[in-house]
């Protein structure tokens, strides 16, 4: 079962991916203007991500074995994860379309992206929880596409925020 669960996971959290990265680019070309109903779509996209993230690295079929406090470390970079995104989300209190100022207040005075800093943290953490060859390859091309998420961002917030510039000179990624 495990055999024929992992692929299947695989094409879901690749194509929850390239999902995003797709709202993400049209987004910032401004073909789509965000609505609720597009994010209840990547909202479930998001959801249907992170389960399938979680679930593939546990059943991944190659293992590495990794000393033991190398694997609690993992469990350790989720929980930093899920503190980040957390945090920032009570920060600035939404998900997409933000239209107030410049959040620079809590988590945001220390890091400008902590929802992304949080996602790749919950990159990394899964594959040395379970020692998952093949979702630490995953998880590298992922974090380059989380990266991707966070340069357009940055781009739009250029040009939304005059001091943005002056903010990123003060803040960590």
């Amino acid at each position: 079962m495990e055999y024929v669960l992992f692929p299947m996971l695989v094409v879901i959290c690749i194509s929850t991916h390239i999902i995003r990265t797709v709202y993400e680019y049209v987004k910032h070309k401004r073909i789509l203007e965000p609505s609720k109903l597009s994010f209840v779509i990547i909202l479930i996209d998001m959801v249907m991500m992170w389960m399938s993230w979680f679930l593939l690295n546990s059943l991944d079929p190659h293992r590495i074995d990794l000393p033991v406090v190398v694997r609690y470390s993992g469990i350790l970079l989720i929980f930093a994860g899920l503190i980040l995104f957390f945090t920032a989300l009570y920060t600035i209190k939404t998900l997409e379309n933000h239209k107030g100022n410049l959040v620079t207040n809590g988590i945001y005075s220390i890091i400008r992206h902590p929802m992304y800093a949080g996602f790749i943290l919950w990159l990394i953490g899964p594959p040395l929880l379970y020692g998952s060859l093949y979702s630490s390859v995953l998880s590298i091309v992922f974090i380059i596409n989380v990266l991707y998420w966070r340069q357009l961002e940055e781009l739009e917030l250029e040009k939304r925020f005059p001091e943005y510039k002056d903010y990123k000179k003060k803040t960590l990624f």
